[in-house]
């Protein structure tokens, strides 16, 4: 038994309290392209989204796997985790590399939802997933920092108090790996929004929240620099193994659900005098959906395993969150094919289903990116970008 298996008691707790959200509430936030705030509400009152932060600081104090089976079991009763996760992950960076000041500070409002860490300014409009060029900079200037530049694809910052934002603090022509000069900061988005700090909403085809951020002369107490100065790429690297497995757990509810829809459907829906499923056009793609839901799902497993032995499962984080990006946009395949013309009607919510597991294979991480890692440093080959 696995360590995610073991949370058996937290994943019936989290399926009832989805079961208040079915997906005529989700259908509705869709048409106004609302935040999902009710079900951020009922998720902190129960302490999910304080999972991973200690009790010391008003956290639960549990592990990944723990984290993994709450956002599985969110995505396989069918809501949507994307107000969510974040919270989870982004708050990594600041548990693992924060001084003990800023964690006192900040991480007992996080846990009990009076201070919200969803948005994490990273990605930068003419540097995607280079990292290592963004511009946005942060100059200092006696006890405080004055950031200047742009952020994109910032989800949720309309609804965040507080931003992990990374910039960059020295010239790259004065460093020796353009990797290096780069720092993270907490920054206080309800100040920050009085002076200088614009948020630009994007319409996307998911009901997302994502935004463009732009940062016109923005202070930020020095105090607020996590760790060293400069060598905030390394602390944002050291978290995005966590995130890349709790995406991928993701995938893995959605596809559950997508698989026991199309299952269901195939078994009612009779066309010809007889049920659909019958039809081994039908029946197969479904079947093989949940025959790669379930290799992903063991390799998320590993990868949440290795994670809580302290090992470094870089590979493994990245092949389950591909591996499980594309169990997802399978399953979703299935199901559209098997409702036929009734996938695109709302009510079934396959649609909108079929429309949040296309974004895995572009985020947090392009597919192409994953295999570009695993051909370098796992097999030994040349770098291919």
């Amino acid at each position: 038994m696995t360590a995610i298996d073991m949370h058996e008691d937290i994943r019936a707790a989290v399926a009832k309290l989805c079961a208040d959200f079915p997906g005529e509430y989700w259908r509705k936030l869709d048409e106004k392209r609302a935040y999902p705030a009710d079900f951020v509400k009922a998720l902190t009152e129960q302490g999910y989204l304080s999972a991973l932060i200690p009790e010391e600081y008003g956290g639960i104090g549990l592990g990944l796997s723990a984290a993994s089976a709450i956002l599985e079991e969110i995505h396989r009763a069918g809501c949507n985790a994307s107000a969510c996760h974040a919270q989870m992950y982004t708050m990594g960076t600041l548990l693992r590399h924060g001084n003990e000041a800023q964690k006192q500070r900040y991480l007992p409002g996080i846990a009990d939802g009076s201070l919200r860490l969803q948005a994490f300014g990273v990605t930068e409009p003419s540097s995607g997933t280079n990292t290592a060029a963004l511009k946005t900079f942060a100059k200092k200037e006696g006890d405080r920092y004055i950031v200047n530049g742009q952020k994109i694809w910032t989800s949720r910052a309309e609804y965040s108090d507080l931003m992990i934002l990374l910039a960059r603090t020295t010239p790259v022509a004065e460093v020796q790996k353009k990797t290096d000069g780069l720092s993270v900061f907490i920054l206080d988005m309800r100040e920050a929004k009085k002076k200088g700090l614009r948020i630009s909403p994007i319409r996307t085809m998911m009901n997302h929240s994502t935004c463009e951020v732009f940062f016109d002369d923005v202070e930020v107490p020095a105090e607020n620099l996590i760790g060293e100065e400069g060598k905030g790429f390394r602390y944002i690297l050291s978290g995005m193994n966590a995130e890349r497995i709790l995406i991928a757990s993701e995938c893995i509810g959605d596809a559950k659900w997508l698989i026991a829809k199309a299952a269901a459907y195939a078994g009612e829906r009779e066309v010809f005098g007889r049920p659909i499923g019958q039809n081994q056009g039908i029946a197969f793609p479904i079947a093989q959906a949940y025959a790669r839901m379930r290799a992903a799902e063991l390799m998320v497993h590993d990868a949440v395993r290795r994670y809580e032995a302290g090992e470094n499962p870089g590979a493994e984080a990245n092949m389950a969150k591909m591996l499980a990006a594309e169990a997802s946009w399978q399953a979703a395949e299935a199901a559209m094919q098997t409702f036929g013309g009734f996938a695109f009607a709302e009510e079934y919510d396959v649609e909108r289903k079929f429309r949040e597991t296309r974004l895995y294979q572009v985020a947090p991480i392009s597919t192409n990116l994953i295999l570009s890692y695993l051909a370098e440093h796992v097999l030994g080959m040349p770098r291919t970008y």
